[in-house]
């Protein structure tokens, strides 16, 4: 099927999103309100409200997969969640159907799928990365801590959701030893120099053989106020900063580097780096295909023209985004639920009360509509609250102003977004 072509008359071009909850419903209202005809095709077995807030939701289940769904609705473009979409029975279908696609595909999405992919091809590059080992059980792995007596990030090798190993961030040699007796080496591991806590991002599109940057990002990692508990599942909050003319060097430095790559690869789609600055050098930790959870919406609706970026970024056509006056910051808070980040830790259905209007974009993730018609929280994260404005302080503080007026019983969320982790490589 032909890729639907953005006309200026044509606003209601149809998007799919591959996702749920707050991802699926922050995208999706947001393409809809600049003129998307949107629906979501349900990716996983839980946060199917939310999205239902913005158009028809489609399951799993009464359909297997989504591919006779964008012919029959003439979907322009699919916009995924996550990477595991190109390992589903229907990815090839996908593929094969002209539908447009705001990912890279194929031998692209290595980039972020095979972390010691990532490793060699910056070597290749003359890219900063930490020195990174894979060890297929722990007789391997302690036999490389042994040789390497230095503190590292315990990662799975293969990026999923559903890896057995989720980040562990050791700041010692001994935390890792004693991680390393308990992670699931069923994929292996991978030891990554653990470099300090002066992380940041930035986020690119990569279309028409030009590489557009969008934001420089950070993203609240830690469970807990003070950057403290471990690493949770998704990122309890964030900053994102305009940034088209790459004020801090990050996409000059470790994304411009990558051109040969990703020429050779046919790379078209967003591309997220996040690094560590060490010495006044910045080093890469890792690369992602996708906008993100926490700063995609937020750079979606700092653009006045977001429908036709992402559809014309799919095509890999020239871009031209165009941000809003004066919405140069974005932050973004976590409302966690009971148990959160422990997630072993079952959460009862529990009421959701709001208290007052919001005057920002409050997304809903593991939340519900009961019997009674009012909402409940379902799980372990409740939702995002995200606030633009032209200053960092005065986006921090409409943000905090409206995640007060949220309230589930033990639920909580981290009071010190933006006074830590920021400017770019401040600890």
């Amino acid at each position: 099927m032909p890729r639907k072509t953005l006309k200026q008359s044509d606003s209601a071009v149809p998007v799919m999103i591959l996702g749920v909850g707050s991802f699926a419903h922050s995208i999706g209202q947001t393409l809809a309100d600049a003129g998307a005809s949107v629906s979501t095709y349900l990716t996983r077995n839980y946060g199917h409200f939310p999205p239902s807030l913005v158009g028809p939701t489609f399951s799993q289940d009464a359909f297997p997969s989504p591919v006779p769904l964008l012919k029959k609705n003439g979907v322009a473009v699919v916009i995924p969640q996550s990477i595991d979409w190109a390992l589903a029975p229907w990815a090839k279908d996908l593929l094969k159907s002209g539908v447009g696609i705001f990912s890279p595909t194929r031998e692209a999405m290595r980039i972020e799928r095979e972390r010691d992919f990532a490793r060699k091809l910056c070597a290749v590059c003359k890219i900063p990365f930490p020195q990174a080992y894979v060890a297929s059980n722990r007789l391997e792995a302690e036999k490389i801590l042994a040789q390497h007596p230095q503190p590292f990030v315990i990662k799975n090798p293969l990026c999923s959701p559903t890896s057995p190993i989720h980040t562990i961030l050791c700041e010692t040699v001994e935390d890792t030893r004693a991680w390393l007796r308990h992670v699931n080496y069923a994929e292996g591991v991978f030891l990554q120099e653990y470099l300090g806590r002066a992380e940041a991002g930035h986020i690119a599109l990569v279309s028409g053989g030009d590489i557009h940057s969008l934001v420089t990002n950070q993203e609240y990692k830690y469970a807990f106020n003070g950057n403290q508990g471990i690493v949770a599942g998704a990122p309890l909050g964030g900053i994102v900063e305009r940034d088209d003319n790459d004020k801090y060097g990050l996409a000059r430095e470790l994304i411009h580097p990558l051109r040969p790559w990703l020429r050779e690869s046919k790379f078209n789609g967003p591309l997220q780096v996040t690094a560590v600055k060490r010495n006044g050098q910045w080093h890469v930790i890792e690369y992602n295909i996708r906008i993100g959870v926490t700063s995609g919406p937020m750079i979606l609706r700092m653009l006045r023209n977001p429908v036709e970026t992402v559809l014309q970024t799919a095509g890999n056509e020239k871009l031209n985004p165009q941000f809003r006056d004066k919405l140069n910051f974005g932050c973004s808070l976590t409302l966690a639920g009971y148990g959160y980040p422990f997630t072993q830790v079952r959460s009862p259905h529990l009421p959701l009360e709001v208290n007052g209007q919001f005057d920002c974009d409050v997304w809903w993730n593991e939340v519900a509509r009961g019997a009674d018609d009012k909402l409940m929280s379902t799980g372990h994260r409740i939702a995002d609250v995200i606030a633009l404005a032209p200053t960092l302080d005065a986006a921090v503080t409409k943000a905090y102003a409206n995640i007060g007026k949220i309230r589930v019983v033990g639920s909580y969320f981290r009071t010190d977004v933006g006074h830590s982790l920021w400017p770019p490589g401040r600890v």
